[in-house]
């Protein structure tokens, strides 16, 4: 029998310490790890919030992503009939692009047509980023605690900076230097006419120039 919220969120309260700090786990010694583990304090686990507040967009009301359903964005750099691909940043890492479906839909929700569709789009993004010569590898990443409107992250990995790989690439995005605009500009043009290329759809935007 699954354990209830309450029963999963008494399990982890009962391994804290007099202040509700958790012990630290492996994350902190692996070599990617972008903190040094001497100083550092896991945060006091907090009380349960149940029901959850909503996400922005839950059920499609007042959607931000929705109303660019039929006008582009300004960020907006690909669009094809049913996904847009929106340019973030610029931040640390060489380029940061966000995949989306065009109609409102969470990742538990898409349906199987479109599910197939997104495997196709983060492959061929995935093939057009990792061609710029500075990259060394595409993370793709889904949250989806702050907004209902499904929204996949790809970062590019500085190539050679193994320091960065795997799961902490979204935290060295926000310490390292911004990339410089009219880098970021020219890459996604770059990374864009490749999309369009092999997967059809059409620029937009800075990637339109």
């Amino acid at each position: 029998m699954p354990e209830t919220p309450q029963q999963f969120h008494a399990r982890a309260l009962a391994a804290t310490d007099e202040q509700r700090r958790l012990t630290f786990g492996e994350i902190p010694y692996w070599e990617v790890f972008p903190f040094e583990a001497e100083g550092l304090r896991v945060k006091p686990l907090e009380d349960l919030t149940l029901p959850e507040p909503p996400r922005h967009g839950e059920g499609g009301v007042d959607c931000s992503a929705c109303a660019h359903a039929d006008e582009p964005a300004a960020d907006e750099v690909w669009r094809s009939e049913r996904w847009r691909v929106v340019l973030q940043g610029p931040g640390g890492s060489p380029l940061m692009l966000v995949a989306q479906p065009l109609a409102h839909h969470d990742l538990s929700d898409l349906p199987d047509e479109l599910a197939a569709e997104m495997g196709v789009l983060l492959v061929h993004l995935t093939r057009a980023i990792e061609s710029l010569p500075q990259v060394g590898r595409v993370h793709v990443a889904k949250w989806g605690d702050g907004g209902a409107h499904l929204h996949l992250f790809v970062y590019a990995r500085p190539k050679g900076m193994m320091q960065l790989r795997g799961t902490m690439m979204a935290v060295w995005d926000d310490f390292l230097p911004p990339v410089p605009v009219e880098v970021r500009d020219a890459d996604a043009r770059t990374v864009i006419r490749a999309l369009t290329t092999s997967l059809g759809g059409r620029a937009l935007g800075v990637a339109a120039g």
